[in-house]
């Protein structure tokens, strides 16, 4: 049996139907009863309970050969580097007291560093706890690049200014991947477990593309080719973040994001390779970005 937090995410929900597929029991794990509901109906056990609850997590990974881990939060989550160290210390806690020996962790590029790397800081940090669990723990860390689907968020924005903008500068490389291909390599890992003790893989898509090509390609599959995109000052960003419902504290850790990718401060560790190089590329994304478009009220 596999363990799944976040069940009902993107990347979770995934891992769970492709574990079930493959024959595997699994028990999916999240807040909400009716958002888990298909997943029970397709053969999952379901557990319901917040993620920073230590003694939750510590009986939904008891009996499990490998869990699947991320730290999640929302765009209104209040003094975020606190909020996320709670879960990382339940999950802890949980993976200590229910003797699992296979740990999955969906981390970051930009991981590595200690400090300046805006949200990716608390996978760091978790990154940090993991490494020290008992020898007999074999943890993986997953760097994921950034998310297709981060994109969802310039819909409104496209459509209400005519643009994109964001901090980051227009041509600045950034592997870009989608959340599929991150939960397959997850599923891969959980199924294969060929790795020991504590392991590392990044996770780079299909290519890196900079904001502005990006935008491009966005614009293009909404019949818009010319769609510019509008670098703007991380306070800007920041600024505009909070108007649109983002705690001040998530904000400014975009604003600091931004200001990282830009300086080559957040980038890969990693040359590419077939191992970290994945199959979707962001034209496919953009077809589903368009139709996202084409149904906002």
């Amino acid at each position: 049996m596999i363990t799944v937090m976040g069940a009902t995410g993107r990347t979770g929900s995934r891992i769970c139907q492709t574990l079930l597929n493959a024959g595997v029991p699994v028990r999916a794990l999240g807040r909400n009863a009716e958002r888990l509901a298909p997943l029970a109906e397709a053969g999952a056990q379901i557990a319901i309970g917040e993620p920073d609850d230590a003694d939750f997590l510590g009986k939904a990974f008891q009996g499990a050969e490998a869990v699947y881990t991320l730290l999640a939060y929302g765009p209104d989550t209040e003094d975020y580097r606190n909020r996320q160290a709670a879960q990382g210390e339940a999950i802890l806690h949980a993976i200590r007291s229910s003797g699992v020996r296979r740990v999955v962790f969906l981390s970051s590029v930009g991981a590595d560093l200690s400090s300046g790397s805006g949200p990716i800081i608390s996978m760091h940090d978790q990154e940090q706890r993991l490494r020290t669990l008992p020898a007999e723990v074999n943890v993986l860390m997953l760097r994921s690049g950034a998310l297709f689907e981060n994109l969802y968020g310039a819909l409104e924005i496209v459509r209400a200014c005519g643009c994109y903008s964001d901090a980051v500068a227009p041509d600045v490389p950034v592997p870009m991947i989608a959340t599929a291909d991150v939960a397959d390599a997850a599923s891969r890992a959980l199924l294969e477990r060929d790795w020991q003790g504590v392991a590392t893989r990044e996770l780079l898509g299909q290519r890196d593309l900079g904001y502005a090509e990006a935008t491009r390609l966005l614009g293009a599959a909404i019949g818009k080719p010319q769609l510019p995109y509008v670098q703007v000052s991380p306070e800007e960003l920041a600024t505009a973040l909070q108007e649109a419902g983002c705690s001040a504290s998530v904000a400014g850790c975009y604003a600091e994001l931004a200001e990282a990718i830009n300086s080559g401060r957040v980038r890969a560790r990693e040359a590419r390779s077939p191992a970290n190089t994945t199959t979707t590329p962001f034209e496919a994304f953009a077809k589903d970005w368009a139709a996202a478009f084409a149904a906002l009220p």
